[in-house]
This record gives C-alpha cells, structure tokens and sequence, in this order.
C-alpha cells in the first residue's frame, strides 16, 4: 500500500507541475511519466530540466507514435476513437482474407474491448488467429442452422406431399404418386396455391398427365 501511496503523491505532485503548461493533455503525460522508476520521479520534481525534458519526450511520443507498435501506450484517446472508425479500419484488414464473411466477422472482433480491437489493429498474427476463430465459429453455425433448416423444410415438404397426394389420388389413382412427385419439383408457395386453388391443381395434373403421356 505504501508504495502505491508514494505514486499517488508523486502522480498529484507531478500533474501539478505539468497541467500549467499542458492542460488538455496534462492527465496523458503524467501517466506516462508515471511508468518510470519512483527514484526518477522524485529527482524530476526537484529538477525541473530533467522534468521538462521527460514532459517533451513523452509529449513527442504522443504525436509520433507508430499505430504499429505503440498498441498498449494509445490510451485514452485512441481509446475514445469512435466505433466506427475501429471498425472501418478494422473491415480493410479483415476484408484482405477473402473470407467472404468480412462484415461479419468484423461485427464479432467489434464486440471486444476497444483496448483489444487497437491490439488486433496493430498485430497482424493475433488479427489472423481471431480471424480464423471467428470463421470457425460462423462456419459451425451456419452448419447447424443449415441442418435445422433443411430439417424443417423436408418436414414441410412431406406434410404437403401427404396432402397433394390425397387430392390427387382422386383425380388420377393410377398416376398419383408420379404426379405427387412432379408437383412437389415445385417451390412450397406454389404448392400452397395448388392445395388452396381446386382449378389451379387441376390444371397442374392435367399438364402432369400430358408429360407423364409423352413419356410414356
């Protein structure tokens, strides 16, 4: 506790001497400056060359500091960039895998802390693995829900089947099922129309029986 206490006091005693000549980014560079030894801390508080010279350094290294390489020390206001700006940059590098699925994926990186999407914006490696993760995890999905789809449309499809065959079986017993099976070729909404529409599926099986005639 004590020596988080000596910081405290070194951090206040240090924000005072630098908010006078640097209001706006005051808090930034005492921060900064808060990273060094507390030995150097308490000798810049005396000598106020040494401070000077620090509080330019870090104040150099504010406006000059590579995106690249700087990811952990952009701080408050990279942090307060907005989402979208993170996101756009963010789609550019996810965009270059042709994975097809770039504006979702980016969507998925978008859902981590600001700290960590600045840190995939800077490291192309751990871009690539969450890339890949999040690939992976679309992929299963997409596999799970294109099973439950196909599920439940076959369900569908047999239940009008079922139906179709019963009103066909009556129009043409002997074809039934060969005409059943033509019409269901057809998508669900027009088989709907057929079993709501007596004219309409008449007119199918008649076309049915012509083909099946032909064929014949």
């Amino acid at each position: 506790m004590d020596k988080e206490e000596d910081l405290e006091t070194l951090g206040e005693q240090l924000y005072s001497l630098v908010y006078p000549k640097h209001k706006e980014s005051a808090a930034k560079l005492t921060g900064m400056l808060l990273e060094l030894p507390a030995a150097v801390l308490s000798q810049m508080l005396q000598d106020e060359a040494m401070l000077t010279a620090a509080v330019e350094k870090a104040l150099r290294a504010l406006q000059f500091a590579p995106k690249s390489s700087e990811a952990a020390q952009k701080d408050e206001d990279d942090v307060s960039e907005s989402s979208d700006s993170l996101g756009e940059q963010l789609f550019e590098l996810v965009d270059a895998y042709n994975t097809g699925h770039a504006q979702k994926i980016t969507g998925m990186l978008l859902e981590q802390h600001k700290e960590a999407v600045l840190q995939l914006l800077s490291d192309p490696k751990m871009l690539e693995g969450h890339v890949n993760l999040a690939l992976k995890t679309l992929r299963e999905q997409n596999i799970e829900e294109t099973d439950l789809s196909d599920a439940s449309e076959a369900d569908e499809t047999d239940k009008l089947g079922e139906k179709l065959f019963s009103l066909v079986e009556q129009m043409d017993p002997l074809h039934a099922n060969d005409i059943t099976g033509m019409l269901l070729e057809m998508d669900s909404a027009s088989l709907q129309q057929l079993l709501s529409d007596h004219t309409k599926l008449q007119v199918a099986v008649q076309k049915a029986q012509a083909v099946l005639d032909t064929e014949s």
